[in-house]
């Protein structure tokens, strides 16, 4: 019966439960700090996950089943379900799972129906949950706006957002719908584990009809979502372990990494990148990479993945040659769709590697001012085709670090099919996994000799194969801060390593107080990149602003000089399963959840200015420690000045060790005013444990040689190197 469906208990085992009601079976599982739930027809073909992979587990070419428990740490429950302090109470009239922590309410799906079961709710599988008013909600990916996304609905979808708002324009380039939600009980975590589009609303609905609720929806009729109980923290490192191990990229990538699409475009392509070449070396700028555009593939007007424009660049082997030996490392655009007239085309088309309809037709899509057919990549023949492409035509001729662009899959149409590795499935409702796959067929090519992997779009556990951007965000001073809240929210959902374009891809030019507050602030960022497309034909460099060179050349020593320290917290970060920047809240949970300060690595505080003609900040500094800041100890509400033409403000965590690139790796030791403490630094093929001892007399230090440390200690204590 519709709208009362009447669950029992057929399967109780230790780790798991399975309730029947006439057409639906739901199962639990248990594991560690959470459980899984999924419910689904009895008849339902459940499509793979590529999300979950927990720990540094394998993933199986075709995906691995989503009821699968490989890898989770399962337990036991007996009568009563507790996991952690948190009781679980499951009613099997409508199934209402409720949860609760100190005979607390901690949350619960809704009363009277919270699962569509019967198409009560319309098409499509819903979960509708509890709200409370002033609950916080933080993850859901790239979403744009405040760090806190209650009160708010987002669309679970993925599209190529070109000069998106980064204050409101919905959606972007990522599906990640997993959220921590902070209400006055405690704190949980959820991720659905699903690629079909939907939605997450936060209390923009509201029905007078039920209490104050949040949901869910899918297109998906499956339902399998994960709970995570913890403190935030907890919660988000548990999130990154369930999806898996990110890889790690080389050092190099963390240096300036160029790139515009305004050279590729010209029709002197060869000379603008050698010229680029000549002002690396007269600035003296330390570069490590250039994304090369799409403008390379060009034939006429329109781009051709795989084609190489000859009278542009004449010999491309020859150009990665001449970059390699200035230490500069290609990453060319490749994009997964191909224009009907693309001189691969029947030939793929032939054997059935597009998207296609019922009667096998290559459906086709508006694309790059031309039509095209987007790449199956869930056809394991398509994809093994792909990586001899992007070997043949790439990576052999030194092209080894892939950019993997435009890989969003606007497909809308329930009549489009993809080969789902033999399980023929509607492509719409995986759309965002083609861009997972697509990234590790093009990482397959790179095996033996890998670099670096890059892609815009992407799905919870994408860091596995590939690192990520924010896409093509808009030069202005309102979206430079909403940028950051951005990255905020990317860390807060499961991402260690990404950034954005700095100055603004799209719009205006960057006015010089713009473009020298953003290089200020990407300095702190994982990926350090100024890309643009300007309509007026100027190119965001380094050499933007003549008169700006020399203060341009300081910031972009400093990040020189943090690289070794990235590099190590990144690793740590990827280790410790969290994440590499995050707001001060998740460390310090008395700090504002909006403050535009930030912590870059767990030592350093970054404090970036985002108003215009703003020459000085206010930081609140978290009490829990002291800090240093040119060798002088600040705590609490300080005014710190911030001029255009300074450096940055960023302060040091006392209790910290900071390698820093000087000529050759120098430790700077913030020592404690008492107290023991050490730090693991981490190289491409060693790493090295630096331990401090300190009292009011002495600092000991031991791991390192005293030629290479710089004691900041503002008391002149005694130093001790054992």
């Amino acid at each position: 019966m519709k709208w009362n469906h009447r669950f029992t208990l057929t399967k109780k085992a230790d780790t798991y439960r399975i309730y029947n009601s006439e057409d639906n079976e739901v199962r639990l599982d248990f594991f560690s700090h959470g459980l899984r739930v999924a419910i689904y027809k009895k008849d339902s073909y459940l499509f793979p996950t590529f999300s979950i992979c927990p720990g540094e587990s394998s993933l199986p070419y075709d995906g691995r089943s989503r009821l699968d428990v490989d890898g989770l740490d399962l337990i036991s429950q007996k009568d009563e379900i507790i996991i952690d302090d948190i009781k679980v109470n499951v009613d099997l009239n409508n199934l209402k799972i409720s949860y609760y922590k100190d005979d607390k309410l901690l949350f619960a799906d809704r009363d009277i129906l919270a699962y569509n079961f019967e198409g009560e709710l319309g098409k499509g599988s819903y979960h509708y949950l509890t709200r409370e008013e002033n609950e916080i909600i933080l993850g859901l990916g790239d979403k744009t706006g405040n760090i806190n996304k209650a009160g708010r609905c987002y669309k679970m979808e993925t599209f190529d957002s070109m000069g998106f708002d980064a204050n409101s324009s919905d959606p972007l380039y990522k599906q990640v719908p997993f959220y921590i939600c902070i209400n006055s009980v405690g704190s949980y975590g959820l991720f659905y584990d699903t690629y079909s589009n939907g939605e997450m609303n936060f209390g923009e609905e509201i029905n007078n009809y039920y209490p104050p609720y949040k949901y869910a929806y899918f297109e998906e009729d499956v339902l399998v979502y994960y709970v995570l109980f913890g403190n935030p923290a907890e919660i988000l490192s548990r999130f990154s372990y369930l999806i898996g191990k990110p890889s790690m990229p080389p050092k190099w990538s963390f240096k300036y990494c160029a790139s515009t699409m305004t050279y590729t475009d010209a029709i002197d392509t060869d000379k603008r990148l050698h010229d680029f070449l000549e002002l690396i070396k007269k600035y003296n700028i330390d570069c490590g990479g250039f994304y090369l555009s799409s403008g390379y593939t060009q034939i006429g007007d329109k781009r051709y993945v795989f084609n190489w424009n000859k009278d542009k660049i004449p010999n491309p082997k020859k150009l990665a040659d001449e970059f390699r030996e200035a230490g500069i490392h290609f990453l060319p655009n490749v994009k997964p769709a191909f224009l009907t007239d693309h001189p691969l085309y029947e030939e793929i088309a032939k054997k059935g590697w597009f998207l296609h309809y019922k009667d096998g037709t290559p459906a086709v899509f508006p694309f790059w001012g031309g039509y095209a057919s987007y790449f199956d990549f869930t056809n394991k023949d398509a994809a093994a085709f792909w990586t001899e492409c992007v070997k043949k035509n790439l990576v052999d001729l030194g092209y080894e670090a892939i950019w993997n662009d435009n890989n969003e899959y606007d497909i809308h149409d329930d009549e489009v099919y993809a080969n789902g590795f033999g399980h023929e499935i509607k492509a719409k409702l995986i759309r965002p996994l083609f861009s997972f796959l697509m990234a590790r067929a093009s990482r397959a090519a790179q095996d033996g000799n890998y670099i670096m992997n890059v892609s815009r779009s992407g799905i919870a556990g994408s860091e596995r194969i590939c690192q990520t951007w924010t896409g093509d965000n808009k030069t202005s001073f309102a979206d430079f801060r909403a940028n950051h809240k951005m990255a905020m929210t990317l860390a807060l959902s499961g991402y260690h390593l990404f950034g954005q374009d700095i100055g603004g891809f799209s719009g205006p030019k960057p006015d010089e107080e713009l473009f020298i507050r953003w290089i200020q602030y990407g300095i702190f960022t994982p990926r350090f990149t100024l890309h643009s497309w300007k309509s007026d034909g100027s190119v965001t460099m380094p050499w933007l602003y003549e008169e700006k060179i020399p203060l341009v050349q300081k910031l972009f020593d400093l990040r020189k000089r943090l690289v070794p320290y990235l590099y190590s917290e990144a690793i740590k970060s990827i280790n410790e399963y969290k994440p590499l920047i995050y707001p001060l809240f998740l460390k310090y949970k008395d700090m504002d959840i909006e403050s535009d300060s930030f912590m870059y690595g767990d030592c350093i505080l970054s404090c970036p200015v985002f108003d215009k003609g703003k020459e000085e900040i206010e930081v609140d500094l978290p009490k829990e420690d002291k800090w240093y800041y040119q060798d002088q100890i600040y705590s609490g509400k300080v005014v710190m000045k911030a001029p255009l033409e300074g450096m940055p403000v960023y302060f040091i965590k006392a209790g910290s060790v900071i390698p820093a690139e000087e000529d050759e790796i120098v430790f700077h030791i913030y020592p404690l005013d008492d107290g023991k403490y050490c730090y693991t630094y981490y190289e491409e093929d060693k790493k090295r444990v630096i331990s401090v001892t300190c009292t009011k007399t002495e600092i000991k230090i031991n791991g390192v040689d005293i030629n290479k440390i710089v004691i900041h200690d503002s008391y002149s204590r005694n130093v001790n190197i054992c």
